[in-house]
């Protein structure tokens, strides 16, 4: 058995022509009726407008003959309208004079009467008119209605289908995109809940342990939590986003000041690979925005950097201005990002699958290593009337380039 389909668009494209059709084929049909009816009364006015003048005629002769017989018989004969005829019957309704209504008529026939009084003798003279030309012409009218009402409410119904389409698609792709949000949450976040729960069940299934133990699993569930907090944050922050809610503050700073204390701040993990981050040339960048959520995309981009650099390698970071924008360039040496992911890395959860992003660095990141970090980069950066691009990547170079709008003093 047929259910009835559950595609939105199409049950909107569904009542949208229904609504449509119903309220066309009720302005047909009462137009229909109209046309209708306006040529059976033009008929109807025919035929009284000659039976007057049939009358007038028949009185007419009678007078001039003097016999009523004549007369009719005279009048039948000379007064004649196309397609009409014109017969007088007596008190018993027996044809006199004339032909009887519907003689030679295969078609459906209107019949008019008047009465008259001719030598004190009361008759009435019937006109029938054959209506052939009135089904003709109401037949050629139901058949264009026939075809015109379905090609506009297909033409409708196309035109709403891709109306819905056009309106639906954002919101199912944002509804997708929502599931897979929950579905790489929900996986991101299992990992270290897993740590967490084999851990302390590790450490609680033993009645007794050193000290040692106890740090060395204490330091397991440290980092497990670190990143279950960062991957919250994270996501708070992107929900906010998305909501509407996170709007950046506006207060006045230095740039180049938070690219020294973002460097600054992560050369401790980056010693721990032997990356070494070099600030190179800056220029003194006065802008007006929120300090804290810029200091986060530059640590977020350095933090990318760091984690794809090669051991032994080097993150440059420069600032720069230009006519409109201040830039600045994030350059490591890794492996670069292959060209069929290019287009992707800046989504959610997506990481590029290397020997280094796969490690997350052993925990020790600023970020959650969820594939937050570049997300959540372009979006600060877009807040701030900015963005963030992959200006290039190959082997030995892979290069991102933050653009903030100058301050106009």
């Amino acid at each position: 058995m047929r259910t009835w389909p559950k595609s939105l668009r199409f049950r909107l494209t569904f009542w949208y022509s229904a609504l449509l059709a119903l309220p066309l084929i009720g302005f047909a049909l009462i137009c229909y009726l109209v046309f209708a009816k306006a040529l059976h009364d033009r008929t109807d006015r025919f035929i009284s407008d000659a039976l007057t003048a049939f009358s007038r005629e028949l009185v007419a002769e009678r007078r001039a003959s003097g016999e009523a017989d004549d007369a009719m018989r005279r009048t039948v004969e000379e007064v004649r309208f196309r397609d009409l005829h014109i017969a007088i019957l007596d008190s018993g309704a027996q044809v006199i004079a004339g032909d009887a209504p519907g003689d030679s008529s295969d078609h459906t026939i209107r019949v008019l009467t008047r009465p008259v009084v001719l030598q004190g003798q009361r008759l009435l003279i019937a006109g029938s008119y054959s209506t052939a030309d009135i089904e003709d012409v109401l037949a050629r009218i139901r058949r264009i209605f026939a075809v015109a009402i379905p090609l506009l409410v297909l033409c409708a119904a196309t035109g709403g289908s891709l109306l819905a389409k056009r309106s639906i698609e954002p919101v199912e792709r944002s509804h997708e995109q929502q599931r897979r949000f929950m579905a790489d949450a929900s996986h991101e976040m299992r990992t270290p809940t897993a740590i967490l729960r084999t851990e302390s069940d590790l450490t609680l299934s033993r009645e007794h342990r050193s000290e040692g133990e106890y740090r060395a699993s204490m330091t397991i569930v440290q980092d497990a939590t670190r990143r279950l907090t960062r991957i919250v944050d994270d996501l708070f922050l992107l929900a906010r986003s998305d909501a509407g809610h996170l709007r950046p503050r506006r207060e006045s700073f230095y740039l180049e000041e938070v690219l020294h204390d973002a460097t600054a701040g992560v050369r401790a993990m980056a010693d721990r690979r032997n990356v070494h981050v070099a600030l190179g040339q800056v220029v003194e960048a006065p802008f007006d925005g929120d300090e804290d959520l810029v200091g986060r995309l530059i640590l977020n981009l350095l933090d990318n950097a760091i984690k794809h650099s090669p051991d032994d390698g080097r993150v440059d970071v420069t600032l720069s201005q230009g006519e409109n924008a201040y830039e600045i360039s994030v350059v490591d040496g890794g492996a670069g990002v292959p060209e069929e992911v290019r287009d992707r890395i800046f989504d959610r959860f997506f990481r590029v699958d290397d020997d280094h992003s796969r490690s997350e660095m052993n925990g020790s990141t600023d970020t959650s290593g969820a594939g937050l970090g570049l997300a959540i980069a372009r979006r600060i950066a877009e807040l701030h009337g900015g963005g963030l691009h992959l200006v290039e990547s190959r082997p030995g170079r892979t290069e991102f380039r933050v653009t903030l709008p100058v301050s106009r003093s």
